[in-house]
């Protein structure tokens, strides 16, 4: 009898839940739903999407382990009080993994699913999105970097934007925004990150000096433009650059392995965003 896995349960129904507010308090305040809970389903839109974002990111990953017999825990969903009321989710492997082929199947199936989730949802949230005036947003408010593909899909669905005015964002396509953020994150090839997974197949021992150079350039991305890059880029060092080996190194990547290997670099181009947030 197999036994249920009661925390990977809790902490999924925990972060649905931190979600769910969050993406109610994006249409109402505070004391509205403190008067009226049922209000809080107004957050289903932006919940549902981001946490399937999630879920078939952390799955994909999970499948990939499977079918290549690498150990690998159901996704750990993380509830947190921040701006997506969550901090993502993880699998842990439990084993190593053994070849480049392995490596490159694990590391971009995630990525790349997260991707097709956020891309619909993206397309299907900006034809729901509105645009407005600048001067009626107040001084506190939080504007959104683009990456190039969001802003090419802006353009196409909702036309060039005049000036003085912006788009306020559906939740919908908020979410899908969060999804490419998320998905440039993990695509980042450094050291265990999903990008580090593919480059070290890709690349292998040359993969160090990649991850080298690009926390120098995320360290001065921190210092003159967004201040989050200097966060991730200490986290990275801690986390430490250089990947560890493959136990069968010699099983060579065949031509389609090796071409999602650079998907997932045109994925990363086109979805990295310089300064993610600015306050108005």
């Amino acid at each position: 009898m197999k036994k249920i896995p009661w925390l990977h349960i809790i902490l999924f129904i925990a972060t649905f839940i931190s979600t769910l507010t969050v993406g109610a308090l994006q249409t109402q305040m505070p004391e509205d739903i403190i008067k009226n809970p049922s209000k809080i389903l107004n957050g289903l839109p932006f919940s549902f999407t981001l946490m399937l974002m999630l879920l078939c990111h952390e799955l994909s990953h999970y499948i990939a382990s499977k079918r290549h017999k690498v150990k690998a825990t159901l996704p750990y969903f993380i509830p947190a009080p921040t701006l997506i009321g969550t901090l993502g989710a993880f699998i842990k492997m439990k084993s190593p993994i053994t070849t480049r082929r392995a490596l490159i199947d694990i590391g971009a199936s995630g990525p790349i699913a997260g991707f097709i989730i956020s891309f619909i949802a993206t397309i299907i949230g900006l034809s729901m999105s509105d645009i407005v005036l600048t001067k009626k947003v107040t001084s506190s408010s939080l504007a959104l970097g683009d990456s190039m593909l969001f802003s090419l899909l802006s353009r196409l669905i909702l036309g060039e934007i005049p000036d003085a005015y912006d788009i306020l964002l559906h939740p919908i396509a908020f979410a899908g925004w969060i999804g490419f953020f998320v998905t440039a994150l993990n695509l980042i090839p450094i050291g265990q990150l999903d990008g580090g997974h593919i480059a070290y197949a890709l690349l292998g021992e040359r993969h160090i000096n990649i991850s080298k150079i690009l926390v120098l350039i995320m360290i001065l991305l921190g210092a003159f433009l967004w201040q989050g890059w200097l966060i991730w880029a200490l986290l990275l060092l801690i986390l430490g650059l250089r990947h560890p080996p493959v136990l069968y190194w010699e099983t060579p990547l065949d031509k389609r392995r090796r071409l999602i290997g650079w998907i997932t670099g045109l994925i990363f181009i086109a979805t990295f965003i310089p300064v993610p947030f600015k306050v108005l």
